[in-house]
């Protein structure tokens, strides 16, 4: 009777590894010690830690479709509305966190990219995808006369992705809301501000 197979339970290892000691601090070692498999069992679902790492990345971001699902596809909110839940969700998934997690596409953007061209390409990739239903939920929002048409939806839509980067970074030095409270607390005041 053949083992069951491991892959799973190290790929989730392994996105727990990677977040708390990112791309370069995480070992195959660490990995394979968290998921109580042999390292034997990495090299036969991996060919490189680099493209275990893109799997990893492919799972996490799996679950962030699901997020981006869930707050702009509810449509018994406003498309502004839609926006600033989609924020909300993330700052308390990032509170249950202690604040000390924040977006394992930002940590390898900032971290893996300038190592792994193929890691770069694929975070790339993401963050078009991403961006997609953001603009389509801004787009609306002018649309309907939420909030101005002084910009590209597409343009908005990679403000508010890059900015809230931004904000998780601080959030993570801080410890705290803060960072993020102050972005969608300016953002909402200003760029994404409700028309008279």
């Amino acid at each position: 009777m053949p083992k069951p197979s491991l892959r799973d339970a190290i790929l989730d290892a392994g996105l727990k590894a990677m977040f708390r000691t990112g791309y370069h601090g995480t070992s195959v070692r660490d990995v394979t010690a968290a998921a109580g498999a042999p390292q034997g069992s990495f090299t036969n679902h991996f060919r490189s830690k680099e493209l275990f790492a893109s799997e990893v990345l492919d799972r996490y971001f799996l679950h962030v479709r699901g997020l981006v699902a869930e707050a702009l596809g509810d449509t018994s909110l406003t498309p502004r509305e839609r926006l600033k839940r989609y924020l909300d969700l993330i700052t308390g998934k990032l509170a249950n966190d202690g604040f000390t997690r924040g977006c394992l596409i930002g940590d390898f953007s900032l971290e893996a990219s300038g190592s792994s061209e193929m890691l770069r390409e694929q975070l790339d990739a993401i963050f078009n995808e991403w961006r997609a239903p953001f603009a389509a939920c801004i787009a609306e929002a002018q649309a309907k006369g939420e909030i101005a048409s002084d910009f590209d939806p597409h343009a908005l839509a990679d403000f508010l992705l890059a900015s809230w980067q931004g904000a998780m970074l601080r959030m993570k030095v801080e410890r705290s809301a803060a960072a993020l409270d102050r972005f969608k607390t300016i953002a909402f005041q200003t760029v994404f501000k409700e028309l008279p």
